[in-house]
């Protein structure tokens, strides 16, 4: 339970699944919820009260700011103004710096650099005629990425050749891009850390990810074979942390280039919330994401993030799953968001924890055969 002197309702801006498992995990420390949606059957409705409005609903943010001791947020476009707003009547947690920063790429990549964290070699454009000489700089292939909005593969175009920077300029909406080099790299790597308001963090070991079509799809964890790619990560994301001054979970995405000894990180973004990669942790850690991110926002002391064995999470994607594909699998453990079907939408995630990577990898390979798993076409 949590100490009477410390924050005991949070309110939470936004009310998707990531708000839903915060507000599960909440309830066996004493904390409750509340969550500001534009829709009064979205999934936190699942979990705690909803307050019905907008994010930029002058009204609505200041009666959840009435409503509670801090407030969180759950996705990154949560608008600036509106996080600041709160702030001038509640704690907000994490700052609304962080959303500033992870808001825009070119914002990140500036920190990145700041705090010595190798990133893709990156050019910054806000036209055609930049995005062109920008091309011819950095050379083939190369990725173009608005610097704003972009998520789970939206606002990315890739370009083969300099010929094709019209056709992607136009791709992600002629807006403020950055161009990145594209990498070539083994795989994708994640890290979730959590900070205290005392300044203490705990980092869970190293996610490796897959992804189809850009989303998600399963991620493994402990990821194999990391060697001291786990400490460069968590110095990456330790540094992070301090420099927002951050409370709350963090992720960082990265690319790993190369191969044992030689294997280095290059950082891809930061999510400034718990985070999809951060899934297994719910069944798969001493203490979960969601757990820790609430009991940082109220100031209770971080839960140890060790592994249970080996975890891997597996995205259902556009598609429920049938009650014979459950009872199928019956070792693993099901989290359904409430939402309807549709084309590319995460409805849900399942998690499996194994003694072994093997154990873990087969119970993977059953599930692939049996949910939806793959993003639009």
């Amino acid at each position: 339970m949590p100490d009477p002197r410390v924050i005991q309702t949070i309110g939470i801006l936004g009310g998707g699944q990531l708000a839903m498992m915060l507000a599960e995990a909440a309830k066996p420390l004493g904390l409750v919820c509340v969550a500001l949606d534009p829709n009064p059957d979205c999934p936190a409705s699942h979990a705690c009260e909803v307050i019905v409005g907008g994010y930029t609903d002058a009204e609505a943010l200041d009666r959840l700011a009435a409503r509670c001791d801090a407030v969180t947020y759950e996705f990154e476009n949560v608008p600036v103004a509106s996080a600041r707003r709160i702030a001038t009547r509640k704690p907000v947690y994490p700052d609304p710096i962080a959303l500033e920063t992870a808001q825009d790429r070119l914002n990140e990549r500036r920190m990145f650099e700041r705090l010595g964290i190798r990133s893709p070699e990156m050019r910054a454009v806000a036209s055609l005629d930049e995005l062109a000489d920008a091309a011819a700089s950095v050379g083939a292939p190369a990725i173009l990425k608005s610097r704003r909005e972009g998520y789970d593969g939206k606002g990315q175009s890739v370009l083969r050749s300099p010929d094709d920077a019209e056709r992607a300029w136009i791709a992600v909406g002629r807006v403020p891009a950055i161009l990145d080099r594209m990498v070539s790299f083994e795989r994708e790597l994640s890290v979730i850390a959590t900070r205290a308001r005392d300044g203490s963090v705990v980092v869970y070991p190293l996610n490796q990810n897959q992804h189809a079509n850009g989303i998600l799809c399963v991620t493994r964890a402990p990821a194999a074979e990391t060697g001291g790619l786990q400490a460069d990560a968590e110095a990456a994301a330790r540094a992070i942390l301090a420099e927002l001054n951050y409370v709350g979970t963090l992720a960082v995405e990265f690319f790993q280039i190369g191969k044992g000894e030689g294997a280095t990180l290059l950082a891809n973004e930061i999510a400034p919330r718990v985070h999809n990669t951060g899934h297994w942790t719910i069944e798969g850690a001493r203490t979960s994401q969601f757990e820790n991110h609430m009991r940082a926002v109220a100031g209770i002391e971080l839960g140890p993030g060790d592994p249970l064995g080996h975890a891997a999470m597996v995205n259902i994607i556009g598609a429920h799953e049938s009650d014979e594909t459950r009872d199928a699998h019956a070792n693993a453990h099901w989290h359904d968001y409430h939402k309807p079907a549709r084309a590319g939408r995460k409805l849900g995630h399942v998690t499996v924890v194994g003694s072994s990577p093997g154990e873990r990898d087969r119970a993977v390979r059953s599930l692939l055969d049996a949910v939806a798993v793959g993003g639009p076409a």
